[in-house]
């Protein structure tokens, strides 16, 4: 009785704990949500070294509870663990309970059955007599089978605990791997701040300068990289290629805010010598995580940053779908993939950067991810050794007809 006791009391206390652990969570995403509006005024301020400080500023703050959030996951995980572990002790110890009663019960159920039925009728005085012990019998037989309902009913239970046991420990595996990534992110945002402030001597002055000469030289590869793509004959056969439908990606984000669409915008005309946008651009505080849209290998990574003065996608990761089709995804922060690697639907591939002057950001006028779409027949990573601003670095390149508008494949808005 003292066990039950003690193991109700734990329980008890073990649920108390994951709820308080829950409320945490809830009042920390609350907290995000409004850092995240928070991060998407300044966002929307004009271009200066106050507002891009004070966005980094902003994104740490919303980093460090995101890392709250996940360790109060992993510790409610392991909270669950522990209970479940408790749940399946005690149904085991019901079991072995139970089976015991059961051997007991059919050890004395033979011995009955073992006397013939004139030995039956000569252990009693009168039919009455016999007829009650008959009725004991029959009272034990049906109390046998209620035990052996109620041995099933907890092995089922059981296994259902073992199964939901087994799927909190890989959450929790996960919860982990993500802790250090956003272990990482925290850093990175930490080094970007500090290199902001190192190229800019924290004047106001030196970060325009910064703007402008990412702009001009953004440019001037962009219209390198025009010429060089126009050039380029490369067929693409469209039967390969699946039809224009909704969801056949899926979002790189969990939460879409589109910043410049595909083809010619407004912003694609003052931007870009061709005149249009070879992709799409979503809005995305530093560090956010971004996600496979299809399934597939990884083609190529790099980051165009690694030379001075390269102003293009800055860290990449181009991803081959098995489709006929291939995603880019430019201006991370950080790369968590390797070439080669296999990866699934909605697998985190890296992370969102894009604040100008910071690492890996290349050319851009403000944190985002910008995500292509090609033909796979059309597309090739290349060493651009013809280029005067981006010799030394490999980037993916593409002939004109093998750019896709990535709004005709992902989900409706």
């Amino acid at each position: 009785m003292m066990s039950e006791v003690t193991s109700a009391q734990s329980l008890e206390e073990l649920r108390n704990q994951i709820e308080e652990k829950r409320k945490e969570i809830e009042r920390l995403e609350k907290e995000n949500q409004i850092l995240e509006g928070q991060i998407q005024e300044t966002q929307k301020e004009t271009n200066s070294l106050q507002s891009a400080i004070k966005s980094l500023d902003t994104t740490q703050k919303k980093l460090q509870n995101d890392l709250r959030v996940t360790e109060n996951r992993i510790g409610s995980t392991e909270l669950s663990i522990q209970k479940l572990g408790i749940e399946i002790n005690d149904k085991e110890d019901l079991i072995f309970l139970n089976k015991a009663a059961v051997a007991e019960a059919l050890r004395n159920l033979d011995r009955v059955e073992a006397h013939s039925m004139i030995e039956a009728l000569l252990q009693y005085e009168t039919v009455n007599d016999l007829w009650d012990a008959i009725e004991t019998i029959r009272r034990f037989e049906m109390n046998l089978e209620r035990k052996i309902l109620d041995i099933k009913g907890l092995k089922v239970d059981l296994e259902g605990r073992k199964t939901e046991d087994e799927q909190q420990k890989k959450k929790l595996t996960g919860l982990k791997v993500d802790l250090s990534d956003k272990k990482t992110v925290v850093e990175q945002n930490k080094n970007a701040k500090n290199v902001l402030l190192l190229e800019t001597r924290n004047k106001e002055a030196e970060y325009k300068a910064l703007l402008e000469r990412n702009i001009e030289l953004g440019r001037k590869f962009e219209q390198e990289l025009f010429q060089f793509e126009s050039q380029l004959q490369i067929h693409v056969d469209q039967s390969k290629l699946p039809g224009e439908r909704s969801g056949v990606l899926r979002w790189p984000f969990d939460n879409i805010s589109i910043t410049q669409r595909f083809g010619r915008t407004v912003d694609s005309k003052r931007l870009y010598v061709s005149g249009t946008h070879n992709g799409v651009d979503f809005r995305a505080s530093m560090g956010t995580p971004v996600k496979s849209v299809l399934a597939g290998v990884i083609e190529g990574t790099g980051n165009t940053d690694s030379q001075p003065g390269c102003y293009s996608y800055g860290r990449w990761i181009l991803i081959k779908h098995n489709n006929g089709l291939s995603s880019l995804y430019a201006h991370l922060s950080s790369a968590k993939v390797s070439v080669g690697q296999a990866i699934e639907t909605g697998e985190v591939v890296g992370f969102s950067g894009g604040q100008p002057g910071t690492p890996g950001a290349g050319f851009s006028t403000g944190p985002h991810l910008h995500l292509s779409i090609y033909a796979t027949e059309g597309v090739r990573i290349q060493r651009y050794e013809n280029s005067n601003f981006c010799k030394q670095v490999s980037i993916p390149i593409a002939s004109a007809n093998a750019y896709l508008d990535p709004l005709a494949y992902l989900p409706s808005l």
